[in-house]
């Protein structure tokens, strides 16, 4: 029985899966969850990646209560649109991504917008605050007038979080940001309005002394606008990476067919793909996707099914045999009866399989938000602690306002704003030179704790293409004779199998000889007059059909047959003048890098596993020419997901390189799932790591380029709160000097800047 997507009853309880709004950290998704937890029988899991919740809850509860909860926790939830009934043409798919696509594209404009107009409005404003020579008569006038737009609206965002955080006893880094932003802008304004700040001719002297002072003449405008424009530049980019978490699933579900060609009455009509239903007879032409599960009534053909088993070998199929949608048929014309459409389709189920394990792979907290746990609460204690002190041991309200402001300020996280975004954005700058795409952040986590790599055949160690492997001729025959004969019948017929035949006669011979007679046996073979010799190619079925008799007491035939199919290789007789003078071996081979890829790996600490749903034969020839130890085979794309699980449960941390739809789930089942470029979309969307050229070889870069940029980020994050931590004391006993105050924090920045920009460098292991 299929599972279901949305409030269906599982046993005694029933599932939906709420989409959340306004979520600005990991932290933010915690609360949600506690939340809902909290609902008696209800069970949620909440993904501030996808942003959603998959929530299971007993029949008592209704989904107007869980949307509920979560509004007042302070954010936003939304129940799952109902499915569209009545779609128009084949164009509907196409259409729903591209206003998929234009919904992430306007979800995003906002806050472009806000960091686009900071950014213009804070470059003069820090210009002038760190340039004296810039500083003329009023400038402090204008950096007020450049600085209240960013503070205000640009940090809006940070404001309303902070504001929500509070009314529900919560702190986040939101409410450091909001308050550090505010102080250093409310502070300003006292200095400007009722200090000495705002008198003509009034400039910043870098004096990088500790000393106190009552800060009366002092502006922070460049340390408001400033943090605020760095901050929504990490928003920014995180929020572009997090909306392309549900383009797997659109990606996979476009590989359906858009319509099809069904029987009534007689006659073929074409229909949208929404419209067929069970028991509905429909055609499938060569070279067109099988609309739907079925099974074969009419006609025989080879189905390429090798997106979604990984097989490489097309499958012969006949009346009577069960075909799956969005498989290709790569032979003759079928007729076919549909068992399963829609949601019930293995397609579907896929899909599904995508989503629950995206939806429960757990999200890598940032360690900024970790730390923001304990750090925010102990900064706003410290200076409300610090303003208590002066004012009560004398000190004046100006230096006490001083002091604290200072610690908020010097609290304030700028370069911890720039550490994960600087990091990720040159790490994966670098990795697009070198074929490389890294999606995210919470990648980065992964690749540091995997010790187990799990490897697809078709398409991952092997090329997924058939190719002639070796030519074998009976006593007394010429090799190049078999070739050249079974090539010339092969270059007629269409099938994966006859095109590597004739493209190795081609590449051999060049012009090959003409045939005369020619008939093809779909699934069989082919026959014909080559040269004045009835050739035979194809299965023993045919070779019997035809009277072919076996090639006498050859025993080396019957050697080199027995041999290739016990590595899993397809062999295909070839006779003429009704006797078997040769054969020829066809298989998926090797990538040349692969062996050295899979000894890289190792050399990385890794245990390569070969996981393949094709037969075990192959499977284990393939592992033995790359060095590979373990093999896993005949799995189906469920099995691979349960194998990826159960090495989880096991205490493994799992990375999986795969290409094929068949391997999309795994990926995102897996710690770390590096998708080959060369494979299909929903592959390539699954994974957290895009291997562009489709080289193995490059996911030994991937990992090493991944693991370097998360050293850096760790790296970033320590000086970061260093500077917080060291500076902190100082602020709180009065002794931190404003201007020393803003030339560490410029420092600080730069440092983490010029020490992410050291990831240029990363060269590939093996150029």
């Amino acid at each position: 029985m299929s599972s279901t997507i949305d409030s269906t009853r599982r046993d005694d309880l029933r599932h939906v899966e709420l989409s959340i709004g306004g979520m600005t950290c990991a932290s933010c998704a915690a609360r949600v969850e506690r939340k809902l937890n909290k609902l008696d029988g209800v069970t949620a899991s909440v993904n501030y990646a996808t942003e959603k919740a998959r929530v299971d809850y007993p029949e008592g509860v209704s989904t107007g209560e869980l949307v509920e909860v979560v509004r007042d926790a302070g954010y936003t939830a939304e129940l799952p649109a109902p499915p569209k009934t009545g779609t128009g043409a084949d164009t509907g798919t196409e259409d729903t991504e591209d206003t998929e696509d234009t919904a992430d594209a306007e979800a995003l404009r906002p806050l472009r917008d806000r960091l686009l107009v900071s950014l213009v409005l804070s470059v003069p404003v820090v210009a002038m605050a760190m340039v004296p020579a810039l500083q003329f008569t009023y400038w402090q006038w204008l950096s007020l007038a450049l600085a209240g737009p960013v503070v205000v609206w640009g940090a809006w965002p940070f404001h309303r979080a902070a504001w929500a955080n509070l009314r529900h006893g919560a702190a986040t880094m939101d409410t450091l940001i909001s308050l550090g932003v505010g102080a250093a802008f409310l502070w300003s304004l006292y200095a400007l309005f009722l200090g000495t700040a705002g008198a003509p001719g009034t400039s910043h002297r870098f004096e990088l002394t500790i000393e106190r002072m009552a800060g009366h003449g002092n502006i922070y405008l460049e340390v408001a606008a400033g943090v605020t424009t760095f901050i929504l530049a990490g928003r920014y980019f995180e929020a572009r990476a997090r909306r392309r978490s549900g383009a797997a699933l659109r990606a996979l579900l476009e590989l359906g067919a858009k319509d099809v060609a069904v029987l009534r009455d007689g006659r073929e009509h074409r229909v949208p793909i929404g419209e067929l239903a069970v028991g509905d007879l429909f055609v499938a032409r060569p070279g067109e996707k099988i609309a739907t599960d079925g099974v074969v009534t009419e006609g025989s053909s080879a189905v390429d099914a090798s997106m979604l088993t990984g097989e490489s070998v097309p499958v012969e199929v006949r009346p009577g045999d069960t075909v799956v949608g969005a498989t290709v048929n790569a032979g003759g014309r079928l007729v076919v009866r549909a068992t399963r459409v829609g949601e019930d389709t293995q397609l579907a189920q896929m899909a599904r399989l995508v989503e629950e394990a995206q939806s429960g792979k757990a999200e890598v907290q940032r360690l900024a938000d970790r730390v923001s746990a304990v750090f925010v609460p102990i900064v706003i204690a410290l200076a409300v602690g610090t303003l208590g002190f002066w004012l009560g041991s004398g000190g004046g309200a100006g230096a006490a306002f001083t002091a604290a402001v200072a610690v908020l300020i010097i609290a304030c996280p700028c370069a911890l704003g720039l550490a994960t975004p600087t990091a990720l954005l040159v790490g994966t700058g670098r990795g697009a030179q070198l074929g490389i795409l890294i999606k995210g952040p919470q990648v980065l986590e992964s690749t540091r704790r995997v010790d187990t790599v799990l490897l697809d055949k078709t398409g991952t160690v092997t090329t997924g293409t058939m190719s002639l492997v070796s030519v074998h001729a009976a006593d007394g025959v010429a090799e190049d004779d078999v070739l050249r004969l079974a090539g010339a019948l092969e270059h007629a017929a269409e099938h994966p199998i006859a095109r590597a035949i004739a493209a190795a006669a081609t590449e051999r011979f060049g012009d090959l000889p003409s045939v005369d007679e020619f008939r093809a046996t779909e699934g069989l073979g082919v026959a014909g007059i080559v040269a004045g010799k009835a050739v035979v190619v194809g299965r023993d079925a045919l070779l019997a059909e035809w009277g072919v008799r076996p090639a006498g007491d050859d025993t080396a035939l019957a050697e080199a047959r027995r041999a290739a199919e016990e590595r899993g290789r397809t062999t295909v007789p070839v006779a003429w003048d009704g006797v078997v003078h040769g054969l020829l071996v066809v298989a998926d081979t090797v990538k040349p890098e692969a062996a050295r890829a899979v000894a890289d790996l190792r050399a990385l600490g890794l245990r390569p596993v070969l996981l393949t749903g094709d037969n075990a034969a192959a499977a284990r020839a393939v592992a033995a020419e790359v060095g590979i130890d373990e093999v896993i085979a005949e799995v189906l794309p469920k099995d691979k997901v349960d194998t990826v699980a159960r090495l989880q449960r096991e205490g493994r941390a799992v990375a999986m390189v795969g290409d094929g739809v068949n391997d999309a789930a795994a990926l995102a089942q897996a710690d770390l799932g590096l998708a080959m470029g060369t494979g299909t979309d929903v592959a390539i969307e699954a994974g957290d790591l895009t291997l562009v050229r489709g080289d193995l070889g490059a996911a030994v870069d991937a990992i090493r380029l991944a693991r370097r940029t998360l050293r850096t980020i760790k790296g970033n994050l320590f000086w970061a709160f260093a500077y917080n931590v060291a500076a902190l004391p100082l602020a709180a006993m009065g002794l931190l000097n404003p201007m020393l105050a803003g030339a560490a924090m410029a420092f600080s920045s730069v440092f983490v800047v010029s020490n992410s920009l050291r990831l240029r460098r990363f060269r590939p292991h093996r150029s």
